[in-house]
């Protein structure tokens, strides 16, 4: 099925090195062409949910032009595209209702359904991190080489006291973090 999506929209695809801030991304090149780039450290699970929301993006230009990036029309493309593939032969069967879900009204990233993020990840963090919700109240965790304190959750994100500058951040319960003894 992705091959035929591949060969189907003319593209490139490029698997690069992990970005922070997202998981693939779709552009145009100066040349004209049209490039799919995805990051080389996701899972089966995330590349293919990353692979597809880009292609929506390309075949959703290819459409209807320029169109907000998130928008109505992508949501459709997008939701068109997974329905093949919410099968329990692709997707575990723990995955499929926070898929099934998150697509009634897809947002920008995964990340941000934080239940379909634990989800996809199979419940396990990267080697040698933890979620944050592991990180007992009080503990003290390092993020992006600044260490902070776990506090009290609220709705869906954990306050953490950044113990250098006193600042109160939100984390969403699907952070990775490195614990700091």
């Amino acid at each position: 099925m992705v091959q035929f999506l591949i060969e189907q929209n003319n593209f490139s695809l490029k698997i690069v090195n992990q970005r922070e801030t997202k998981h693939g991304d779709f552009r145009k090149l100066p040349n004209g062409k049209f490039q799919i780039t995805v990051n080389n450290n996701l899972n089966k699970y995330q590349f293919l949910l990353t692979l597809v929301h880009e292609i929506a993006h390309h075949i959703t230009h290819q459409k209807f032009g320029r169109v907000q990036p998130h928008g109505k029309e992508w949501k459709k493309v997008f939701q068109h595209l997974m329905l093949p593939f919410l099968q329990p032969e692709i997707f575990t069967k723990e995955m499929l209702p926070y898929l099934a879900k998150y697509l009634k009204n897809p947002k920008a990233s995964t990340d941000s359904d934080a239940n379909l993020s634990l989800a996809l990840r199979e419940n396990k963090a990267e080697e040698g991190k933890h979620f944050i919700f592991e990180i007992p109240f009080g503990g003290t965790f390092i993020f992006k080489n600044i260490i902070y304190k776990r506090g009290k959750k609220r709705r869906t994100r954990y306050e953490c006291l950044q113990l250098h500058t006193k600042r109160v951040y939100l984390f969403n319960q699907n952070v990775e973090v490195i614990l700091h003894l």
